[in-house]
């Protein structure tokens, strides 16, 4: 398959996806309207509300255009789409009816712009990404299933609008601490939402997530205030590549903004379980000591294990008596973190912002882990 990825054209398909992408939200739409309109049937398969589903489609187009330099990259890019897109009843035949309407898309926006060259370039790409796809679910369907049931066990409710659930899967679902899975509610059929895991894997396999209730949010909302012990939820695989390196010796900094602190809770009970003892800094910013939601389990973790530090950090009250100011920004009143492994999560500017600080306190690029947003 990497003789396939190596074999487009990118430079012409980049071109091409130029004379698109001004127009993402408009191309977006005409491609779901233009599936749905000569497939009917496969308006099922997706959430009343497609707003989140069009951006989707366009942060995936980008991911694939922009990796065609790195067939590596786009190959397991496309591999994870594909196990991912099990749960979502994606078959093969599916893929013929999704790149009719995607060429004609991209006919459409680009004008009087779009060659012959581009249509070929496109087919070709298109067919690639198919077959990868497609190999990946068959393969992932001999050893997984395509969504893992759970029950939920736990469900506190730490703030007005945050809850801590506790979810026992029906099967164990592989992960790696740091990872992300989909979550899809009862409530709220087709309609899947990523949230990281809060936990390493456990002997017991249960699972925990930091869930906020965001404004609009539907699956968010439904979780924080109409999901109850012994409800069931649907979990799709894992993804995400922030994890811990192995075989680095680095001591490590973990910077959490708000519910950030969930797959960054998982990294540092992975890497206090592990047979090195490497010093680690847990930053924890909110913007209220309410915030800082999780607070006395990150101290009895301080308690048993004397090697992390967690350091709470408060940005709009006064009278907090702790650490003063956003997380992003206190990072230079500490000793030199250029020695560390750094892992960010949290709001999106919250990790743009701490990644651009800690790169000019002399943190090298290769050291700062985080997943992009818009997973």
């Amino acid at each position: 398959m990497g003789g396939l990825v190596k074999s487009l054209d990118p430079r012409t398909i980049k071109e091409s996806f130029a004379l698109i992408e001004p127009r993402a939200e408009e191309a977006a739409a005409y491609f779901y309207g233009r599936l749905f309109a000569e497939n009917p049937r496969l308006r099922t398969f997706f959430p009343p509300a497609m707003d989140v589903q069009r951006d989707r489609l366009f942060h995936a187009l980008r991911e694939i255009v922009w990796s065609l330099d790195s067939p590596d990259t786009l190959s397991a890019f496309l591999s994870r789409l594909g196990r991912d897109h099990r749960k979502f009843g994606v078959a093969p035949e599916h893929y013929d009816a999704m790149g009719t309407a995607l060429l004609a898309t991209l006919r459409r926006f680009a004008g009087d712009a779009w060659t012959a060259a581009m249509e070929s370039a496109w087919r070709a790409a298109y067919t690639t990404a198919a077959e990868l796809m497609t190999a990946a679910a068959e393969e992932a369907a001999a050893e997984l299933p395509p969504w893992w049931t759970g029950e939920v066990i736990g469900h506190e409710l730490r703030e007005p609008d945050l809850a801590v659930l506790t979810v026992r899967t029906d099967q164990r679902l592989p992960y790696r601490a740091g990872q992300y899975t989909t979550i899809q509610t009862s409530r709220w059929p087709w309609t899947w939402r990523a949230y990281s895991i809060a936990n390493a894997p456990r002997a017991d396999g249960l699972l925990k997530f930091h869930v906020r209730a965001l404004p609009a949010g539907w699956v968010s909302g439904a979780l924080v205030r109409h999901t109850k012990i012994g409800d069931t939820l649907l979990l799709g695989h894992a993804a995400g590549s922030m994890s811990l390196d192995a075989d680095s010796e680095r001591d490590i900094l973990c910077v959490a903004g708000g519910t950030g602190l969930a797959p960054l809770k998982a990294l540092v009970e992975e890497a206090l379980r592990g047979d090195r003892r490497p010093g680690v800094h847990l930053l924890f910013g909110a913007r209220s000591p309410a915030g800082l939601y999780d607070l006395a389990e990150l101290r009895a973790l301080e308690t048993r294990y004397p090697w992390l530090r967690v350091v709470p950090v408060v940005s709009a009250d006064q009278a907090f008596d702790g650490m003063h100011g956003v997380v992003s920004d206190v990072l230079d009143r500490f000793p030199d973190w250029s020695g560390h492994d750094v892992y960010v999560a949290g709001p999106a500017p919250m990790v743009e912002r701490t990644v651009t600080n800690l790169q000019e306190l002399g943190v090298p690029a290769t050291q700062i882990h985080h997943d992009p947003p818009g997973r």
